[in-house]
């Protein structure tokens, strides 16, 4: 009788044990807390080794988890790339959401969504995915979820936003129930431009502390443009180091899931709105309690299109089939999570940046990166790549020449590279941010990580070249490229919903 008895036991308790369990898991499901900033480039933080700057939250995430050295943004302008990190697709995969200033279409399955229907109280402070609209598709919000930006504070300086990111993110956590996760996006408005000139140097920040890139000019004007950028740099990491402060405090910072990495290269000529280094690698770093082990540096290929994967596979979510990247806690050591596929390479792309072009033209380019060589296919090199030279300032008179350059943001650097684009040693700076570019770019980064030295053409590199192409138009054709099957023409069709310039008709346009 007894015997019975036990197996009778044993047989309930195997029926409904995995519902505990199950049960278990929900109620330990990570947070996520995601921190973007707008516009940095690898390598500017401080645990990179930068000098001039100091972001003491990004270097505690990456001595706490894992500091990432080859981040690859999913486009250098931020709309495509916010909706790349989002739907875990590729610009390409993403019709109107993978140009800048378009829409979002409603069928295209982002993680904030996702997460919601599990469970998770879900928001955003600062800037979302943008600029665009998102409402015109049929969405009741913006991708990012629901807004949180009410509380305001004073800024540092003139050009630094008011909202209180950090006061916003403590607003949010008040708001859930007890015990519900949440996935919260930080969207910094910094280092966005416009900067408030001279900044950095009001606040006590030196010109001899910078390196300046191979492709900007070692001038005075270049050095206090990039200590202004990280000015803007350090008030975002200071709102990330609040948010952390407070998690902290209320016992949920070793369950959070944290990544801050930002969505696109430096806003200064020839590095934000183009596929170079400077334009599309950017900083992150990964943070997750015991779950993460402390300390690790990754030289591993990352791409934006693993991180909503990343956030779904925490959290015990399926992944949707149609996300192109996969989950990267196995990566970085976690216990948990699904397996990681070592890859060769990973992919970035451009179409429309700003309104720099004749009839809204885009400027169409696509970017191989791998550890060693990033290969860029541009697919319109009979247009200019920074912008038409010159514009309509009305419907009947032109503008001056150089003054059409929209797809680099108006700054102290870029007024000093037209001005003095007569210097002779001035000059080759000028023409690398603003003159037509060849159809095929490659660039040994480990050598030259500015990105100068273009080799397509080096018979030294010939078989990679090859190889590299080959591989390059293969993966474009498999995930189904407009640019590769048809010509990409669609992409010009796309509305824009931010400011339409006026340019003039392009003479080879005439001809034709």
């Amino acid at each position: 009788m007894k015997l019975k008895q036990v197996v009778f036991w044993l047989v309930l308790t195997s029926l409904f044990l995995p519902a505990f369990v199950r049960a278990d898991d929900e109620a330990k499901q990570p947070n996520i807390l995601f921190a973007i900033s707008d516009d940095q480039s690898y390598p500017h933080a401080s645990a990179y080794g930068t000098r001039g700057i100091l972001t003491p939250a990004f270097d505690r995430i990456a001595r706490e988890g894992v500091l990432i050295h080859n981040a690859i943004a999913g486009s250098p302008g931020c709309a495509p790339s916010r909706a790349t990190l989002l739907t875990g697709r590729y610009p390409w995969q993403n019709q109107h959401a993978g140009t800048h200033a378009s829409s979002f279409p409603a069928a295209l399955k982002v993680y904030p969504e996702l997460l919601a229907a599990h469970g998770y109280q879900v928001g955003y402070t600062g800037k979302p995915w943008g600029p665009g609209r998102w409402e015109v598709t049929g969405r009741k919000q913006n991708p990012a979820g629901p807004p949180f930006s009410a509380l305001k504070e004073k800024p540092p300086g003139g050009s630094i936003s008011s909202t209180d990111y950090s006061g916003n993110f403590k607003q949010f956590l008040k708001q859930r129930s007890a015990d519900q996760p949440f996935c919260f996006w930080f969207g910094a408005h910094e280092p966005h431009r416009a900067f408030e000139d001279g900044i950095g140097v009001r606040l006590g920040k030196e010109l001899d502390s910078v390196d300046v890139p191979g492709f900007l000019p070692d001038h005075e004007i270049i050095r206090s443009d990039i200590l202004d950028y990280y000015t803007e740099i350090e008030h975002f990491d200071s709102h990330l180091l609040a948010m952390l402060e407070h998690l902290q405090e209320i016992g949920e910072l070793e369950n959070t899931l944290i990544v801050v990495t930002s969505d696109n290269g430096m806003a200064f000529p020839r590095a934000k709105a183009n596929c170079y280094e400077y334009g599309v690698h950017v900083p992150m770093a990964i943070r997750w309690g015991e779950q993460i082990e402390a300390g690790q540096q990754l030289n591993t290929l990352v791409s934006f299109v693993d991180l909503a994967p990343t956030f779904l596979d925490a959290a015990g979510v399926e992944i949707p089939g149609e996300m192109t990247g996969q989950s990267l806690l196995r990566l970085c050591g976690a216990g948990v999570g699904n397996a990681w596929r070592p890859r060769s390479a990973v992919f970035s792309a451009r179409e429309r940046h700003s309104s720099s072009r004749y009839m809204n033209w885009t400027y169409p380019q696509r970017v191989m990166r791998t550890n060693q060589y990033l290969l860029i296919r541009n697919f319109r090199p009979d247009r200019w790549p920074a912008g038409d030279p010159q514009k309509f300032d009305r419907e009947d008179k032109l503008g001056p020449m150089h003054g059409g350059y929209h797809d680099i943001d108006a700054c102290p650097s870029l007024t000093f590279l037209i001005n003095q684009r007569q210097d002779p040693e001035i000059s080759p700076f000028f023409r690398w941010s603003v003159e037509k570019r060849p159809a095929w770019e490659l660039f040994d980064i480990r050598k030259d990580p500015d990105c100068l030295n273009n080799l397509v053409d080096s018979r030294r590199h010939a078989k990679v070249n090859r190889q590299l192409q080959a591989e390059f138009l293969e993966y474009l054709t498999a995930t189904e490229d407009p640019r590769v099957l048809d010509g990409g023409e669609i992409f010009e069709s796309y509305p824009r919903y931010s400011r339409i310039r006026s340019f003039p008709e392009p003479p080879e346009t005439l001809e034709q």
